[in-house]
């Protein structure tokens, strides 16, 4: 009986440490599968990293166009500002100057001034 439970436990270690080995082969398996999950979801990422940066780079041309179109608008406006307050400022000088000349003219018929 001895020989016989010797090779019961014979048999039962081998099947245990079989059991062992075919449980730490799957996990390596798993690992390696895990392994090329973890690769799939970086490039995956990196990929949606792209477009996101593309898509900031497109946003932040059309925010820069958009204020440089903002400036030449401002500027235009501002120069027909200048046209317009030009000839306001000309209409001024030119009655300030009549009005130098009607004073100029006033003075001479009157005749010299008695002071």
């Amino acid at each position: 009986m001895s020989e016989s439970q010797s090779r019961y436990s014979i048999v039962e270690r081998l099947t245990e440490t079989k059991l062992e080995t075919m449980s730490a082969k799957s996990a390596l398996k798993e690992e390696i599968i895990k392994r090329k999950h973890k690769i799939a979801d970086l490039e995956n990422d990196l990929k949606n990293w792209k477009q996101d940066v593309e898509e900031d780079k497109k946003r932040n041309e059309r925010q820069k166009t958009i204020a440089i179109e903002n400036a030449k608008r401002d500027l235009q406006n501002a120069e027909e500002q200048l046209i317009e307050k030009e000839r306001v400022y000309d209409d001024k000088l030119k009655a300030i100057e009549d009005a130098l000349k009607s004073i100029e003219e006033i003075s001479k018929t009157a005749g010299p001034s008695t002071q």
